[in-house]
């Protein structure tokens, strides 16, 4: 009978082992916040920042849940989105301060209070008016090329089952910088690629 018992418990200890194993990887254990299209084009930029260029310019987002023991899930119709102003860098070259983005379509007539970016339930986000430029050209000799360096952006999250992304971070460059004769003859917002 201690035989029987014996056996019965490791055979109860070896279900439990396999079960929590085999639950672990249906647990999400992170989401991974990357980029998969801007303006329409496939891209394989993953997380950190990336610019919105052009009025009405796109960036669609792809979250990515991490399940232990198990291959990566899109989420990007299953997540929530957050997104705001970034508290530390809250302007833009002007340095007027950013609006507060818009979820879904921002209003029409302008508030005065959001625009600028807006964004949707599949994690696409659109630069929309009023334009801005989010990039300041930071050359101390203006007969130098520019050194740019962004002075606002939106701080952007998804959620998915209580887990949170990293952040991605987005400056805009909507608008036309400063221009400069030397160092910005063209009035560009910010560089050219990322």
């Amino acid at each position: 009978m201690k035989r029987t018992n014996i056996f019965a418990a490791l055979a109860c200890a070896l279900l439990v082992i396999v079960l929590a194993g085999c639950g672990a990887s249906n647990h999400l254990q992170s989401i991974q916040l990357n980029v998969s299209a801007i303006n329409g084009v496939a891209t394989t930029t993953q997380g950190g920042f990336v610019t919105l260029q052009g009025n009405g310019g796109t960036i669609q987002l792809q979250p990515m849940g991490n399940y232990g023991g198990g291959a990566p899930k899109d989420l990007t119709r299953e997540a929530t989105y957050n997104v705001i102003v970034d508290p530390f860098h809250n302007q833009d070259d002007l340095g007027d301060p950013l609006l507060a983005p818009c979820n879904g379509p921002c209003p029409q007539p302008f508030d005065g209070i959001h625009g600028t970016v807006e964004y949707n339930t599949t994690g696409l986000i659109t630069a929309v008016e009023p334009a801005v430029c989010t990039w300041f050209n930071s050359a101390v000799d203006p007969s130098t090329t520019p050194a740019w360096a962004y002075v606002g952006d939106y701080e952007v999250t998804a959620t998915f089952a209580g887990v949170t992304s990293q952040p991605v971070y987005i400056p805009v460059a909507s608008a036309a910088g400063i221009y400069d004769q030397y160092s910005n003859p063209s009035g560009a917002c910010g560089p050219t690629s990322q």
